[in-house]
């Protein structure tokens, strides 16, 4: 089997894998380095604030941190670049701990290793910018795919974290005391958020401030609808369990409304899998059948061409067809 392996792929492996291991262990080092000294400012803001010297808002201080890299020759650097600040707030809603300039850095790696193996391998220098391009896509695809993970197990145990709360305030208990009830006995990533709220109104932070912030990171409709209406109900007062549960029963029906949306959309779903994955796996059998024939597509400049511009091709469909079949409820 290795025999048949082309000469060009060794060396275009060993080069990928060498580049993506240094920027790797850089990019380890780099967070363990930034871990260290945040811990450090941590600490010396608690001192302040315990002698006094904390500012005029020194809770606030205490939650908001605006740097965009831990390298402070690093920082205007990266604030430079476009749309920086809307990079961070993704990366926050991921639930990442990388900064911008982390995420700078690993874009690059990955665009110069994978762009220099495809051009080892191919031998042009636009199969090795496509490959290039397509590296620096993969930090943002992960950080995008993270996000929805995130807020599709948000999503799912929000009508149960909102009957706790309701079930508290009729229970007596205060708003506040049943932020604590939900972060402590609901999963994450519900409880981290309702954790965080709880934390930044007992420091001292409007609890109005606090639910907008939760509702600015995680995007959701039914996150605005709830935080509307707490905010809507501490101005003009009102029963808050009846509208907790009114949210609960509106969330789950918009449930009910999707699942029925993806049955309708499955076939569309399939035909997309299926077409992305049909030319790889035909492609696949020519090759054990009949190895010289599929080689020359390999071997020749205009099949590697041929080669490159099909996969750019399939993935502009296969993600066109994912916006056909995506309907939002």
């Amino acid at each position: 089997m290795m025999d048949r392996i082309p000469a060009g792929y060794l060396p275009a492996v060993i080069l990928f894998v060498a580049v993506g291991l240094a920027v790797l262990s850089l990019s380890l080092a780099w967070e363990w380095w930034r871990d260290r000294r945040q811990r450090k400012e941590i600490t010396q803001r608690l001192e302040g604030m315990a002698s006094g010297e904390g500012g005029a808002d020194p809770f606030g201080d205490l939650f908001r941190d605006n740097k965009l890299s831990e390298v402070k020759w690093m920082e205007p650097v990266v604030a430079r670049l476009p749309h920086s600040r809307d990079l961070q707030h993704l990366l926050e809603q991921a639930d990442v701990t990388w900064r911008v300039g982390t995420f700078f850095l690993l874009t690059v790696g990955a665009s110069v290793g994978m762009g220099m193996a495809a051009f080892v391998v191919a031998h042009l220098w636009i199969v090795g910018i496509a490959a290039a391009a397509f590296g620096a896509t993969l930090p943002y695809i992960y950080v995008r795919r993270r996000k929805t993970k995130r807020l599709e197990a948000f999503e799912e145990h929000f009508p149960e974290a909102i009957d706790l709360l309701g079930r508290a305030i009729r229970a007596g208990h205060a708003f506040s005391t049943g932020l604590q009830m939900v972060a402590e006995e609901s999963p994450e990533p519900l409880a981290g958020e309702f954790r965080r709220v709880f934390e930044e109104q007992k420091f001292g932070l409007a609890i109005e401030d606090s639910l907008l912030a939760m509702a600015d990171r995680i995007e959701l409709v039914d996150m605005r609808i709830f935080v509307t209406a707490l905010l809507v109900q501490r101005e003009v007062g009102g029963n808050l369990a009846e509208i907790l549960d009114k949210i609960s029963y509106t969330i789950r029906e918009r449930f009910t409304i999707q699942r029925q949306v993806r049955v309708y959309t499955a076939q569309g779903r399939f035909t997309g899998y299926l077409l992305a994955v049909l030319p790889i796996g035909v492609g696949f059998l020519i090759w054990m059948l009949n190895h010289e024939y599929m080689m020359i597509l390999f071997q020749q400049p205009t099949g590697r061409l041929m080669i490159s511009l099909a996969a750019v091709l399939q993935v502009i469909g296969f993600f066109v067809i994912r916006k056909i079949i995506h309907i939002e409820v």
